[in-house]
């Protein structure tokens, strides 16, 4: 009798690890199914957040364009505007707008050429 009660006994136990063993097996691959996902996730929100950088870089670019366009266009302005003056100054005093130009490159060339 105590044979039979080893034989179920064992069963039982058999029974009992197959089970835990099955149970296991089903976590681990819940486990692996769980990090999987959470990489997709992961990864959906890195992409979210690289073409939220994309925008946002793409947006500063137009707005520094536009700023450069519209300094462009007032120093545009302010040198047409001052041309005229220039032009009546060179034209009362052309042998001191020649010395002036001469002593500015000369200023130039001294400073670019130096090493």
């Amino acid at each position: 009798m105590s044979e039979r009660r080893n034989k179920n006994g064992t069963n039982n136990i058999d029974k009992r690890l197959g089970a835990l063993r099955s149970d296991l097996d089903e976590l681990q691959s819940d486990m692996k199914g769980l990090a999987g996902n959470a990489g997709d996730v992961v990864d959906d929100r890195v992409h979210l957040a690289i073409r939220n950088a994309e925008n946002v870089a793409e947006r500063a670019y137009r707005l520094a364009e536009e700023a450069a366009t519209h300094v462009a266009d007032d120093v545009e302005t302010w040198a047409n505007g001052n041309l005229d003056s220039a032009r009546q100054s060179v034209r009362a005093k052309p042998f001191s707008a020649i010395a002036l130009s001469l002593g500015a490159g000369a200023l130039l060339g001294a400073i670019f050429l130096r090493r």
